[in-house]
């Protein structure tokens, strides 16, 4: 018997996948925009009218709020997760890494600040995916294996890399989640130095080579 053949999808189709995805782009795109100028508590109604449509045609490309949540947050860990990556691959050195990252963070905060707390504040269904939840789990990855690769240059054993990579980004998010409640009540500068000393305090003694007291 002939094996079934794969009948090509009409171009029209395929016109109207890309229409979809540009689309969704752009409601994405004014969904920040209406964060910007209304807040985090910003209304559909807000949005649909920055997007210059109505929330009918909002919900012609995404089911409810949530996907729209989903989406929004996506966009936004991948913009925050490209500018780790960049600050961290700016050094060589370990501690200067984790200041980096750290900097990075906070500055991301202070920038947008209405649109962390969108993103933070809103609540999705139990089995929904928090895009959040996962960028900190990504970015705890990538410092765990960057502790990794110091403790094989120091001769040490990696298995706690992931751990105590996940454990400092734990830890940021939270001082970063305060010091945007609290309206940021001391420099980005000082609370980035801070948290720079505080992790590299735990770090420092693990991920570099010890050096003999009598070599000191």
């Amino acid at each position: 018997m002939d094996a079934p053949t794969t009948t090509p999808r009409d171009r029209r189709s395929t016109r109207w996948d890309e229409h979809r995805r540009t689309r969704r782009e752009q409601l994405v795109q004014a969904t920040l925009a209406a964060v910007g100028k209304h807040g985090a508590g910003v209304g559909m109604d807000e949005i649909a009218a920055e997007a210059g449509t109505s929330k009918t045609v909002v919900y012609r490309h995404f089911t409810d709020r949530n996907e729209l949540y989903v989406a929004v947050c996506t966009r936004v860990a991948e913009q925050l997760t490209r500018k780790l990556r960049e600050a961290v691959g700016s050094s060589g050195h370990p501690r200067e890494m984790v200041a980096a990252a750290v900097d990075t963070y906070l500055h991301f905060l202070e920038a947008d600040p209405e649109v962390y707390r969108f993103v933070v504040s809103h609540q999705l269904p139990t089995d929904g995916e928090d895009p959040l939840t996962s960028l900190s789990d990504l970015v705890g990855d990538e410092l765990g294996q960057m502790v990794a690769a110091a403790l094989r240059r120091a001769g040490q054993d990696t298995a706690a890399a992931v751990p105590w990579g996940h454990s400092v980004i734990g830890g940021i998010r939270a001082a970063a989640d305060w010091w945007l409640r609290a309206d940021r009540p001391m420099p980005r500068s000082q609370l980035a130095a801070s948290l720079t000393d505080l992790a590299w305090a735990g770090l420092g003694g693990v991920v570099t080579p010890h050096t003999p007291l009598e070599d000191r």
